[in-house]
């Protein structure tokens, strides 16, 4: 591998060992809470967000944030209230949520010359454009985030779980796109929730760890999409760790 390429895969790495550091957790928590797509809605509200803010042509950078963080907190917020007022059919008032978000930034984007590319980049990313400059703000943000998450949690206060969860999610789908937002948090939690409560945190990081690696070095070996590959890495895995228990 040249140089060259290491300079391109190394932030992207950096990059999924960021995502990890707060996706584990709250993947851990959302697996045992039953919600699982609550990470799907909230990543696609938060990019419907930024399809709002490319549609009336807003394009800078922080502008595009706090309209992502914006819409990502409102959604939040709404689902917080859908759980106290339809705790029995949760799942379902979050799966609408998904495909309402998905159309409306659908139907925003038919007309735009850039819109079909724009809704590419959302769902699959481009990790691999990622600059070490970029990681610094998501890093203190992730590390204010998992204070929180592990100072304030423990009164289990629903509301600011899914506040947390949304400003982590805004800050992700920015990074890596929607689809490695939603492996990244639900596939490492998934191959080690049989094991001990005492290991399975260390073992869903190396485990993500290793497939942001692989996923990385394929696509780059094979010219293919990073985003996709990771997704299929961790999804190999992720099973191939499940068949293991099963022995």
């Amino acid at each position: 591998m040249s140089s060259s390429e290491i300079e391109i895969i190394l932030p992207a790495f950096l990059a999924g060992l960021l995502i990890l550091s707060t996706h584990v957790p709250f993947g851990r928590e959302i697996l045992a809470r039953g919600i699982i797509f609550i990470d799907l809605a909230i990543a696609q509200i938060a990019a419907l967000g930024v399809i709002i803010a490319f549609a009336i042509d807003i394009h800078e950078g922080w502008q595009m944030q706090i309209a992502a963080g914006s819409a990502a907190l409102t959604g939040a917020v709404a689902l917080y209230w859908a759980e106290r007022l339809w705790p029995d059919v949760q799942e379902a008032v979050i799966g609408v949520a998904f495909v309402v978000a998905s159309s409306l930034g659908l139907l925003l984007m038919a007309n735009h010359p850039q819109g079909s590319e724009h809704l590419k980049d959302i769902l699959t990313g481009q990790v691999l454009w990622v600059e070490f400059a970029d990681l610094i703000p998501v890093a203190i943000l992730y590390a204010i985030v998992l204070l929180l998450h592990h100072f304030l949690l423990k009164q289990e206060n629903r509301l600011l779980f899914y506040l947390l969860f949304a400003v982590t999610i805004t800050a992700s789908v920015q990074l890596v796109g929607v689809y490695l937002v939603f492996a990244s948090l639900i596939l490492p939690a998934l191959a080690v929730y049989r094991m001990s409560a005492r290991v399975q945190q260390t073992a869903a990081y190396l485990l993500g760890g290793l497939g942001y690696m692989i996923g990385l070095l394929l696509a780059s070996v094979l010219d293919l999409p990073a985003g996709p590959m990771i997704v299929i890495v961790l999804a190999v895995l992720s099973f191939s760790m499940l068949f293991i228990q099963r022995q």
